[in-house]
């Protein structure tokens, strides 16, 4: 029997596409570049700094340019942070029917807790999560176990009665990696990799909700 339930934050519990995707548009239109559009955005906004700045510009980690450019990025997402992300349609429900059943839940994600920490302030969920274990908070993130061990030990959890769901293939991996069931979130942003059905999960859903069949 499932436990408990673990959840990746961006493209999964949150739609944050919209506020990443104005300060990556911010700096394109600041160098006389045309904005991206949403659609586009989301394809790559779980992979964050990274993911987006090679989308704008074709700037990887390395690069002589990446690292001011990624502190400009930064900089102007903590600006608007929280303008347009909410929670994706039906995660609000679940989370209902989670703690109502007395099932506890999490946050693990790879983003850095000074946004993961203010957005779910903003989305009124701080008090509620089990955990919150951030990009920073390990050694380690995510495709790597360790913050989802991390995170199972903070509401003492046993992998393999946990779930975790994400719309990445890293999510897939890490989970896979601790001894837990992968689900995939296929309403999330999913990247731009191999189609999730080849990514090893124990299941897919297309809404929240859906989550519930596999509890």
């Amino acid at each position: 029997m499932i436990k408990a339930v673990l959840f990746d934050f961006d493209g999964t519990i949150a739609d944050t596409a919209p506020d990443l995707g104005r300060a990556l548009n911010r700096q394109r239109v600041a160098r006389n570049r045309p904005p991206l559009p949403i659609e586009l955005i989301r394809t790559v906004a779980s992979a964050g700094a990274r993911g987006l700045l090679e989308l704008g510009f074709n700037l990887k980690p390395g690069d002589s340019a990446y690292q001011a450019m990624r502190e400009e990025f930064l900089s102007l997402y903590t600006e608007q942070l929280c303008e347009d992300t909410c929670l994706f349609p039906g995660i609000a429900k679940l989370l209902d029917q989670l703690d109502s059943q007395a099932i506890p839940w999490g946050i693990v994600t790879n983003k850095p807790a000074r946004f993961t920490r203010p957005l779910m302030h903003l989305l009124g969920l701080h008090h509620r999560a089990g955990c919150i274990i951030s990009g920073d908070d390990t050694a380690h993130t995510k495709p790597h176990p360790e913050p989802l061990l991390t995170a199972c030990q903070q509401i003492n959890a046993v992998p393999d009665r946990c779930i975790y769901l994400g719309d990445d293939i890293r999510d897939v991996q890490a989970s896979l990696a601790a001894g837990m069931k992968p689900i995939v979130a296929l309403y999330g942003y999913l990247g731009n990799s191999a189609p999730p059905e080849t990514w090893g999960a124990s299941g897919l859903i297309d809404h929240p909700g859906d989550l519930l069949h596999y509890i």
